[in-house]
């Protein structure tokens, strides 16, 4: 009787000769180990190219290369959040896509990035490359955003800014106590700040206001 021989991650025998379609319906004899070790490399080489994909479409540089982005971009560099005493600055993906900071954030920004492929009809059509056109649309963008950020309890804004961490001294008597006020309510950042890092949008919530009152 012929010893055993050790299983291999060829097919059987005779395999070789019945023709690639049969070959294709005889499963290799495979070590778990191998198999292990190459569904470890798959999912590192994917999960890699995946997060490498996700992190090249965060940068800033991205997000203006489409020309209607630029006019928010532009309006941003006034403000405080891209320049100031301490030389900290944020990026477009920063405040409007979910971090990854903690694994159950993953998520979120997996769906972020399915939910802004709509902008590429936006892009496509036209809707908004002109600081005319962007203006007409501006409210309700910057509904959908406000809306997107109190759900997340703005969490993108308190990666960088935390209740439990300001420090009173050094902020006016007036934010001290707004602040406070905020706590004990369980409010948002984005209750209050509103068109910060963009133009301003409270003329246009002010006309919206007297429109449905009148």
């Amino acid at each position: 009787m012929a010893p055993n021989t050790p299983p291999s991650c060829d097919n059987n025998n005779n395999a070789e000769n019945t023709g690639w379609r049969k070959r294709l319906l005889i499963p290799p004899r495979c070590s778990l180990l191998f198999i292990s070790i190459i569904g470890i490399t798959l999912g590192i080489i994917l999960w890699g190219g995946l997060n490498t994909v996700l992190e090249v479409t965060n940068r800033t540089e991205f997000c203006i290369s489409c020309h209607e982005m630029t006019i928010p971009f532009e309006e941003y560099k006034k403000t405080v959040h891209y320049s100031n005493r301490t030389g900290t600055t944020v990026g477009c993906a920063d405040c409007h896509v979910p971090s990854s900071k903690y694994p159950y954030d993953y998520g979120r920004k997996l769906f972020r990035k399915v939910e802004a492929s709509r902008d590429l009809v936006g892009h496509v059509l036209g809707t908004i490359d002109t600081p005319e056109k962007f203006d007409e649309h501006r409210l309700v963008m910057a509904k959908r955003e406000w809306a997107r950020m109190k759900a997340a309890d703005s969490k993108e804004c308190r990666n960088c800014h935390k209740f439990e961490t300001m420090d009173h001294a050094k902020q006016k008597d007036r934010s001290v106590v707004k602040h406070e006020g905020a706590v004990e309510d369980n409010m948002t950042c984005i209750d209050c700040h509103k068109g910060i890092a963009h133009k301003s949008v409270h003329q246009l919530l002010e006309a919206e206001a007297e429109k449905a009152g009148g």
